[in-house]
């Protein structure tokens, strides 16, 4: 090569060089997120002490102890960075075990480790500016909680931006709903009466993995400033998903359909924080959310003792509509239905192709059927339905029922009484267990080790359906299908196939599902024919959406293709 054009070519290395370098400076100044200037931190030279088999404390009257329903309990107060603090210490092994299980999942969902590292700048890029969206104190208390984090996942990013990037994860997971991490249901009944009490209920479907549901904590927040308040959530997570406060205000979040988010802003568990750590009526919870801009849409069903009433904010990151109802019920699915989003055509499109809509008319129809006023009993004979329309039989774990058979957790709320009852294992089917927030927040002192915190006399007991052979055969069908989808990833063949797969449908026979991926199955394991008769199977069967239908279809032709070639 001529000297000439050596030289030329040096230069123009250099300055691809020096345009990668710009790039990187450029990428690490605008994803950096500054940590929160606090003044007092002693708070981290609190130790934690163990005072009974199953109870921690630090500081004065902080305290986490496993109860033996098998759920968390919690009590935290002080300033946003003690309570983070005191958050953080108490539940860091739980912590750990929570980012272990969402870790897993994501690797499931994304194996590939180049991919892995594209999608980890990218979400740096994308929550680039996510702290100009949250309240000083809301970050304060984040920052808390992250020195009790992890440093094995830093890999990831540091602490507290990973923590802080996990409350924005939540709702990324709403707005990417091929990923089927969410289909909430919420209801209020008792509205507008002055005879029965309010009530509220909602199951919390947001499934990542069993591990993940496992350790769910019910936290008594007495913060130095706005009202005391108790939320259910899972290790790390200060947002708040399902809560109620001291002055009978309830605040749920439901998904919406959304466009691809192009740039975080505040996530919508922060948002209810706000509403329910601020608000005591729903003039004060409308106020705190038309001066948010969220990334996302949701909905937020507020209950309110004050208003005796419940009704729906729907928000978007462009509008927002407000959705009350003059009867005695309200019911929110995953869909608008203000006046606000009639002609929203991703709403349109989200009540015709989705499973919200026929999820929103099951729930109606079983609270029409309730003959007499609504007790918690009732409410929870709703929330763990898992049946369609008509008691039809669509298959357990159908989207379309209430029970999807997936919650985190499941919640009823008496909000003049300040009572909420959560679902204990498994999903909504175990018992709910009853906490009385005016003897709570009267407490002083650590409850003794064993003692019951939670108010037994008003327990809602077990579902009756964990006895019968149907809730055995699904809990073998779900253990099954684990087992099949391995088999389909190594393209391994099960031994006495025909049978097996036989039998696996039997397990759940009206739930299209079973018959889809006993179709994958064979597909994957060049046995075409099979595939197709099990995809038309499928097809007969209650799908839960358009796009189920569509992608069947395309199997079928596919297999049709493969096979007259």
């Amino acid at each position: 090569m001529k000297p000439k054009k050596r030289h030329i070519l040096r230069k123009i290395l250099l300055v691809l060089l020096l345009i990668i370098v710009a790039f990187v400076v450029y990428y690490n100044v605008r994803t950096h997120v500054a940590l929160p200037d606090i003044t007092d931190k002693q708070a981290l030279e609190q130790q934690v002490m163990q005072t009974g088999e199953n109870t921690h404390v630090i500081g004065h009257n902080n305290w986490l102890r496993k109860s033996a329903s098998g759920l968390w309990e919690m009590h935290l107060h002080g300033s946003p960075f003690d309570i983070g603090v005191y958050n953080g210490r108490l539940t860091q092994e739980l912590i750990r075990k929570q980012e272990l299980a969402f870790v897993e999942q994501i690797k499931q969902i994304v194996p590939s480790e180049n991919y892995l590292k594209f999608l980890k700048y990218f979400i740096g890029w994308f929550n680039r500016d996510i702290d100009e969206y949250i309240p000083q104190e809301y970050l304060d208390e984040i920052y808390g909680i992250s020195f009790s984090c992890s440093h094995e996942f830093d890999y990831i990013s540091p602490t507290y931006e990973r923590i802080l990037n996990y409350h924005a994860a939540h709702d990324i997971g709403h707005a990417l709903k091929d990923l089927a991490l969410v289909g909430c249901t919420s209801f209020a009944v008792n509205m507008n009466d002055t005879t029965d009490n309010l009530l509220v209920g909602r199951n919390f479907d947001f499934y990542i993995n069993d591990d993940f549901a496992e350790n769910k904590i019910i936290v008594f927040v007495e913060p130095d400033s706005g009202y005391r308040f108790v939320y259910i959530t899972w290790a790390s997570m200060m947002g708040v998903v399902s809560g109620m406060n001291e002055k009978g205000l309830t605040v749920t979040i439901n998904a919406a359909k959304s466009d691809i988010p192009t740039k975080a802003a505040m996530p919508i568990s922060i948002l209810a924080r706000e509403i329910l750590q601020y608000a005591s009526n729903f003039d004060e919870a409308i106020a705190i959310a038309k001066k948010r801009q969220i990334f996302v849409s949701e909905s937020l069903l507020i209950g309110s003792a004050s208003d005796n009433a419940a009704l729906i904010i729907e928000k978007s990151p462009t509008k927002m509509g407000l959705f009350p109802v003059p009867g005695d019920h309200l019911v929110c699915a995953n869909h608008f239905q203000s006046e606000t989003f009639t002609d929203d055509i991703s709403n349109i499109e989200n009540i015709a192709e989705s499973a919200s809509f026929y999820r929103q008319q099951r729930c109606e129809q079983l609270i029409m059927e309730t003959d007499s006023s609504f007790t918690p009993a009732d409410a929870a004979f709703i929330l763990r339905n898992p049946y369609g329309l008509d008691d039809r039989n669509i298959g357990i774990g159908n989207e379309k029922a209430m029970a999807q058979m997936i919650s985190h957790h499941s919640v009823i709320f008496e909000p003049e009484k300040l009572i909420v009852r959560v679902s204990t294992h498994p999903w909504q089917l175990g018992k709910y267990v009853a906490y009385d927030l005016n003897k709570i927040f009267q407490m002083t002192t650590v409850p003794e080790d064993g003692a019951f915190l939670n108010d037994t006399a008003i327990t809602v007991p077990e579902d009756p359906f964990m006895q019968t052979t149907t809730f055995d055969n699904f809990m073998q069908y779900r253990k099954w299908k684990a087992v099949i989808k391995a088999y389909i990833k190594e393209k391994k063949q099960i031994n006495n196939e025909d049978n097996f797969f036989s039998d696996f449908v039997k397990l759940n026979p009206d739930y299209y599902y079973a018959y889809q991926l006993s179709g994958d199955y064979f597909s994957a394991t060049g046995q075409y024919e099979k595939a197709k008769n099990y995809y038309l199977m499928a097809l007969t069967k209650e799908l839960e959406t358009t796009q189920n239908e569509r992608e069947l279809r395309e199997r079928i032709t596919e297999m049709e293709k493969v096979t007259t070639h």
